[in-house]
């Protein structure tokens, strides 16, 4: 079985390579750093990570659009086209606990061709939020499943396991959504195309170092993406002969 992990970062310098170190003691896991131009050379510090780790660790220096979801779908994409049994997604922040990821990689196993770690599947699971924060989260995750349905509990976790065949049945091409907004509309595209989706549980920890990326803007985007990717669906429905 080979795994491999996506992890996108901006400025993580200072966690990047604890969160390297400890998926390099999973066997048969590798990395994919995919950075976006960091000004604090989180770059350099991956290339480091990928000579200390030759075949299992690669850097993907990204120079075109920035953001979450520029990153994840070439990540995605490259991975898609690679030989990785599961694709995983995580934070570079250490808020996902690598140990996790072996029991998503077994949901997937099991029959799901998409596993989200779930901070909201037994009760609330996230360590030194902020109330506001635990708030504007719990509220977003039912706002978006009143608006699209989905049938996951929470709908915008970062932390996922891919079957890699299941990649080629989303559409990324028409994926536009950035930040947070990306992680919904890349799963009710997969909802869309058939994939077998489940949860597992996790616990969620606000990162210990570097500066949140949430803002003002991602916000709003994330509010207007689901009734976005509905009425482009509705749109498409009618189109279909």
């Amino acid at each position: 079985m080979s795994v491999l992990v996506l992890v996108p970062t901006y400025n993580e310098r200072e966690n990047l390579p604890v969160l390297v170190g400890a998926i390099m003691a999973l066997d048969g896991y590798r990395v994919m750093v995919i950075d976006d131009g960091s000004p604090d050379g989180t770059g350099e510090v991956a290339d480091a990570l990928a000579l200390a780790h030759p075949g299992r660790v690669e850097v993907l220096h990204r120079t075109g659009r920035r953001g979450l979801g520029r990153s994840y779908i070439e990540g995605l994409q490259r991975a898609a086209r690679g030989h990785a049994d599961y694709v995983c997604q995580m934070d570079a922040d250490l808020s996902h606990d690598p140990a996790a990821l072996p029991a998503l990689v077994a949901a997937a196993a099991a029959g799901h061709d998409l596993v989200i770690g779930s901070r909201y599947l037994q009760g609330v699971s996230v360590v030194n939020w902020p109330l506001h924060r635990l708030v504007l989260s719990t509220f977003a995750n039912r706002y978006i499943h009143a608006v699209t349905r989905l049938p996951v509990r929470d709908c915008t976790s970062g932390f996922r396991c891919w079957r890699r065949e299941a990649l080629h049945r989303v559409r990324f091409d028409g994926i536009v959504s950035e930040g947070y907004a990306f992680l919904v509309e890349v799963l009710y595209e997969a909802h869309r195309a058939g994939c077998r989706i489940g949860e597992v549980p996790i616990v969620f920890v606000e990162r210990r170092a570097g500066q949140s990326k949430l803002s003002t803007g991602i916000v709003v985007e994330s509010a207007l993406t689901p009734w976005r990717i509905v009425l482009r669906s509705a749109l498409r429905g009618r189109r279909t002969p």
